[in-house]
Parts: structure tokens; sequence; C-alpha cells
């Protein structure tokens, strides 16, 4: 049996959003520090350094991706101006942007889920299978 790798990095950013339609006090301007999870597997570790992806580089484009939403009202950024800045849309949108990345830095890791919380005690998680 194969085995593979998994690795995790962790980011936070601090915005602010309203949830359009949401009927509480959530549709409200509100902020959050946002946590950001990454996960990236492979089955085949880079043969010169035993390594699956550089966790120096994958935190790298981790935060070039999260950059773009610091500090930011999620709800003027072009992504969602037609939807909501939600933990769920916004998962998908960072596992979107970092997958064309991590792609571009190695052929030896696939991410394999970005999640997002606004509080440490719930999270909403992003993964194409």
């Amino acid at each position: 049996m194969d085995g593979k790798w998994r690795l995790t990095v962790d980011e936070a950013f601090c915005a602010s959003h309203q949830l359009r339609n949401y009927n509480g006090k959530c549709e409200h301007l509100h902020g959050h520090n946002f946590g950001v999870t990454v996960e990236v597997e492979g089955t085949r570790l880079d043969p010169k350094v035993e390594i699956l992806v550089d966790f120096g580089e994958l935190k790298r484009l981790t935060r070039e991706v999260v950059a773009e939403l610091d500090h930011a009202h999620l709800n003027d950024l072009e992504p969602f101006r037609a939807s909501n800045p939600s933990s769920e849309n916004l998962a998908r949108h960072i596992y979107r942007a970092l997958a064309d990345r991590l792609a571009e830095l190695t052929p030896h890791a696939s991410l394999r889920s970005v999640s997002v919380s606004e509080k440490g005690s719930s999270r909403a998680t992003y993964l194409e299978e």
C-alpha cells in the first residue's frame, strides 16, 4: 500500500463584512479575525530534498492570497460583490486562488482543502474532488 503526506499551514487575516439577506445581526457591518488553514497532499517527495513542499514557500503563497483580503471590507472586493463573503465562499475563493500558484510551485503536491474560521470553534472547509 502506498502512503501519502499531508502538510498543513495556518494563516490569519482581519476583515469586515456584511452577510446580505441574513435576517440577523450578521447582516450588519461587523468584523472578524479570520483563521485560514491550508492542506496540501502528495504521494511523492522531492527527490533531492525529500520534502513534499517547503513550508516557507507554502506559507508565502498562502500569505499572498490572504493579503488581498486583509484589512478590507470584503463586500467591496470583486469576488464578493455578487456573492456573500461567508466563510464558505471565502474558503472557495482562497482555494481557487491558491491552487494555481501551488501547481506552479511544485508538481509533487496538490491542494487538498482550505478552511476558514470566524471563531476558533467553527470553520468552513472547501475542497474539490
